[in-house]
């Protein structure tokens, strides 16, 4: 297969007319490496690498928690459908037996190309604090396991790639000195100070669970996991921007105190992604969805009703430079879950996991 005429975006940022080479699913250097020679014309169109949502638990009426092989695939078709072509399940708080079978039903997969590729599963919660539990059940939430973590990640087939933690609960430093070799560890679901959140990013966690939400605010006296995380070099930010969870001023403050080289977007969406209004589920409590806003019945925010591709759009519309955002869709969230090496950006020998969009980034096709 042959890309013409499309702008492509380097790993520097930039876009350069250029002529793309597919063999087997890859980025190969030129035409006599081809045995397919269909030409596929992006005059006109940019030319990214595919979006990697590492944050996401659900769409098109389904749940990754629902341990539902039908359902899985169906949001897998639907993550790639809209330019999502890598993503990381991820799980709410909920009892051993339950997540037991949902790692299994995703461990049972295997290599399914009609959707978006499983790289690995996020397990939020449930070690997480209930002070800012958010929109998992607390009667779930428990204080760092390594043996319950090692069971799960055994049930998953080793496939636990990041998982969140509070770093103010017995145990939590013990457990990041212990993994944080293993698996990505995200601060976040928690109260815990500066001092605290510094202590465990010493530890070896450094990445943060959708920035802003679930954790105290950054106080000029109190500054929080959102200070200690903005004075670790090595800190990844998940950030969730559809307009709702995040204001758009805090999203450009975010983006200006971060950089493009720390912001991970993710759309943390729920079973309503997708969908029309109504009433859904998460981690066994009803949501009620209005104008895209899920909602407990007690107020609580619970997820996302919208999907990667719109959240980048979304941060475009707030003032984003449009490198930033690609980056924080695909290089970023890559990196940060130790894939880059294989998928992330449009590189000679990586996979050909590549979108053609307008520029307006209307999504044309997905390679």
């Amino acid at each position: 297969m042959i890309i013409q005429g499309g702008m492509v975006f380097q790993e520097d940022g930039s876009f350069r007319r250029q002529e793309l080479y597919i063999e087997g699913h890859r980025i190969v250097s030129g035409q006599e490496q081809l045995t397919d020679c269909t030409v596929i014309d992006g005059e006109g169109l940019l030319v990214l690498p595919g979006l990697i949502d590492i944050h996401t638990h659900g769409a098109c009426g389904h749940d990754y928690c629902d341990g539902d092989m039908e359902g899985l695939k169906a949001i897998l078709r639907y993550e790639r459908q809209h330019g999502i072509t890598s993503c990381c399940p991820t799980s709410m708080t909920l009892p051993e037996d339950s997540l037991k079978d949902i790692f299994i039903n995703i461990r049972s997969l295997g290599e399914y190309r009609e959707g978006a590729t499983v790289q690995g599963i996020n397990m939020e919660g449930p070690f997480l604090d209930p002070v800012r539990k958010g929109a998992h059940k607390e009667s779930y939430i428990l204080k760092p396991d390594p043996e319950l973590f090692n069971r799960l990640n055994r049930y998953s087939g080793g496939r636990i790639r990041i998982m969140t933690l509070a770093p103010n609960t017995e145990g939590a430093m013990e457990f990041i000195r212990e993994f944080h070799d293993q698996v990505c560890i995200s601060l976040g679901h928690t109260s815990a100070d500066y001092d605290t959140a510094r202590a465990a990013m010493q530890q070896g966690a450094h990445h943060v669970t959708h920035l802003f939400n679930a954790m105290e605010p950054l106080g000029h006296r109190a500054p929080g996991l959102i200070g200690a995380a903005l004075d670790d070099p090595e800190c990844m930010a998940e950030l969730i921007c559809d307009g709702i969870h995040v204001h758009p001023s805090v999203v450009r403050a975010a983006f200006h105190m971060f950089g493009s080289e720390r912001m991970i977007l993710i759309s943390d969406s729920m079973m309503a992604a997708g969908m029309e209004d109504g009433t859904y589920h998460l981690g066994g409590q009803l949501v009620q969805v209005q104008n895209k806003k899920a909602l407990l019945q007690d107020g609580t925010i619970a997820g996302s009703a919208t999907n990667l591709f719109d959240c980048m759009k979304k941060a475009v519309s707030f003032g984003i430079p449009l490198k930033d955002v690609i980056f924080a869709a695909t290089r970023n969230p890559a990196k940060s879950i130790g894939i880059y090496h294989r998928t992330g950006s449009v590189t000679i020998g990586k996979e050909a996991d590549l979108l053609l969009v307008t520029p307006e980034l209307d999504l044309i096709q997905v390679i």
